[in-house]
């Protein structure tokens, strides 16, 4: 067992060391090394996609996952670059010859190349003296070139495909060390430049084409083989928009946004771009509330946009970037692929550009922050308070410029299908708005918040929650043009008086209520003050025996362990152990047993009934106060209750 564990942890540590300052592409070249040792000298672990050729050297990540844009993967065992199998001898033990950068295309899969440096007469110069770096297409890339283009080059051997071969030639030579991330390297053709790029995950690309394998050793030289053939190009991103009948609509946004100019200058950028049929698909009244928008318009724009080059065969998985906008997109792949957020909406890629490199969408993204707070609602989980608001007729509080905060239930938190829309109803959702956009990072313990109903709203803050009343956050906020959306895990329930008036109403705690009153304790609990009550009901107290039942009337000490001088809603005490000091001076231990409340492991049988000065919690048992307590912890889970409130002194507007 212990050579096991051993063994286990000298993989995470091959994982470790191979973090340091060396490039990526090293990185995963020796990880793959390390991988393939046990087949032998120089053997290479690599991961082919199944059903493709598609091969890559293998980095921690992906040696566990086994998969490659949602594909599965086969391990290869292979020579690594430079290396070459000897019959009888295990592994890869020796030493390719150093050739001229000819005849070396030829021993590395790349014949055709070859033959077309052949038709150009480029055979003498890459044969002869002098230092050369050669980004040579693999014959499968020839093969893939549309015949038309092929015809094209072969026609004119001097002129065209000289020139082609020659762009794909640096006059020194350049090994991957020196291939680091937004490196230019001016071509033999023209000095017309060739971008490169090198990710974090090892793959490294020249005109968005993957270097399939690298540093190919020549006596004049050095040859990477590339996965397609590439071409030189002088436009910017603004000037392909300018020139493509596809992006007319967004020509004109740009132009609105003021963005022409960032993207005709020198930069690394990447751009989602819309197409006019992705614009179509937005609902008008949307469209053009954004496109008259300056801001939102600019928002919009901006999601599409990447402050840095992003090739599509650098994808192998997905990886959430950054926009310009501020927001992330996860940007991934699906089989031959790219998707967006998951969605395969990319239907042209890697059309480069001089400062970056555009991926056509058939799809426009819209942040949050270009959204109406009733857009907003149309997220999966959260829709109902939307369409109760349509049924409402109070729409226009959700579409409107003014700066508001939705606190948006859960759709799990309604139980009725469709509630009858009345005027109490109505109240209840206007309830659910407060005045000014809010950040829940901003709110601090004690906070009142103003409703458009007029009521006001508490902020109770516990170390594994944040409410607002009886309902507390259950997702992160989603920040719209002018509102805010804070996701709730309950439907909010404001507070409808002093915990006597709310005793006093509910007919199942009239005996308790005589209680309190006996006891002299009416005005305590109608003063302003921060109570929870653990209310028991009717029955409970009737289900006593006559002696005890005529105790919890008479006893006040008996009738305080009942209450504590502190609010604790039901949220407060999810996943945790809360201990509240009691009047009577004991301790109640409150917590959650299968998402139910619970009371010294008596259960809540009705949880936050709100009040003015505190909250009520009913329950079926009376409370006995335990002769001792226990100090010990509960496996690090029982919390003080001088421990579960964390204050804070931010304001909440932003």
């Amino acid at each position: 067992m212990k050579y096991l564990v051993a063994f286990g942890l000298s993989l995470v540590l091959v994982c470790i060391t191979l973090t340091s300052a060396i490039l990526p592409y090293k990185q995963v070249l020796q990880h793959s090394r390390i991988r393939g040792r046990q087949h032998g000298p120089n053997v290479c672990a690599m991961q082919q996609v199944a059903g493709s050729n598609k091969k890559y050297f293998t980095n921690c990540k992906q040696w566990y996952r086994r998969k490659i844009c949602g594909k599965p993967t086969i391990l290869r065992y292979e020579c690594c670059p430079g290396y070459s199998r000897m019959q009888g001898e295990k592994g890869c033990p020796v030493a390719l010859p150093i050739d001229n950068i000819y005849n070396t295309l030829g021993n590395v899969g790349s014949s055709s190349t070859q033959l077309y440096s052949d038709q150009a007469k480029l055979r003498p110069e890459i044969e002869g003296p002098g230092t050369f770096t050669m980004f040579a297409p693999s014959n499968e890339a020839w093969a893939a070139l549309p015949a038309e283009v092929v015809d094209a080059l072969v026609s004119n051997v001097n002129i065209e495909l000289l020139n082609a071969l020659h762009y794909h030639m640096v006059d020194r030579r350049i090994l991957t060390d020196e291939l680091k991330h937004g490196v230019t390297l001016p071509s033999m053709y023209q000095d017309l430049n060739i971008f490169v790029h090198h990710y974090p995950n090892g793959i490294v690309t020249v005109n968005c084409a993957r270097i399939m394998k690298a540093d190919h050793l020549a006596t004049n030289g050095v040859v990477h083989v590339i996965d397609r053939v590439i071409t030189a190009f002088t436009n910017t991103i603004q000037d392909t928009l300018e020139i493509d009948d596809n992006f007319q609509q967004l020509r004109a946004a740009v132009a609105a946004a003021g963005l022409e100019e960032m993207l005709s200058q020198e930069g690394e950028y990447t751009l989602f771009a819309p197409t006019d049929e992705a614009f179509r698909k937005i609902p008008p009244a949307t469209l053009n509330r954004i496109l008259g928008d300056p801001e939102a318009l600019k928002s919009l724009l901006n999601y599409h946009i990447l402050k840095k080059v992003q090739c599509a065969e650098a994808i192998i998985s997905g990886v959430p970037m950054e926009t310009m906008e501020g927001s992330t997109l996860e940007i991934g792949c699906n089989g031959d692929g790219l998707t967006i957020n998951g969605n395969t909406i990319i239907t042209d890629k890697d059309i480069l550009a001089t400062n970056g490199v555009i991926h056509m969408v058939n799809e426009l993204l819209i942040p949050d922050s270009a959204k109406t707070l009733l857009e907003l609602t149309n997220k999966p989980g959260v829709t109902k308070i939307g369409d109760l608001f349509r049924q409402a007729g109070l729409t226009s509080h959700l579409e409107g410029r003014e700066p508001l905060t939705l606190l948006a239930p859960q759709d799990i938190a309604f139980t009725e299908v469709s509630p009858v829309i009345n005027e109490d109803v109505r109240n209840l959702l206007l309830d659910h708005i407060v005045k000014d956009q809010l950040s829940s990072k901003y709110l601090y313990h004690g906070q009142k918040l103003d409703t458009l109903s007029g009521k006001k709203l508490r902020i109770f803050m516990y170390r594994n929650a944040l409410c607002v009343e009886n309902s507390c956050v259950a997702a992160h906020d989603r920040r719209g043009r002018y509102g805010t959306m804070m996701i709730m895990d309950k439907i909010l329930t404001p507070p409808a008086g002093t915990i006597m008036d709310i005793l006093k109403a509910d007919d199942r705690f009239s005996m308790f209520v005589g209680a309190i009153q006996t006891a002299g304790l009416t005005e305590n609990l109608n003063r302003p003050g921060a109570f929870t009550i653990f209310a028991p009901t009717n029955d409970a107290i009737l289900a006593l025996p006559g002696r005890e039942r005529n105790r919890i009337i008479g006893d006040p000490s008996l009738l305080k362990y009942h209450i504590a001088e502190q609010i604790l809603v039901s949220g407060g005490a999810a996943s945790q152990m809360v201990r509240l000091k009691s009047l009577h001076g004991a301790k109640l231990e409150v917590g959650t047993i299968k998402d139910v409340l619970n009371v010294n492991k008596i259960s809540v049988i009705d949880s936050d009934l709100m009040a003015t000065n505190g909250v009520i919690h009913a329950i079926d048992t009376v409370l006995q106060p335990f002769a001792t307590r226990q100090p010990e912890s509960r496996n690090g889970m029982e919390i003080s209750s001088e421990d579960i409130l964390r204050f804070g002194v931010s304001p909440a507007k932003v």
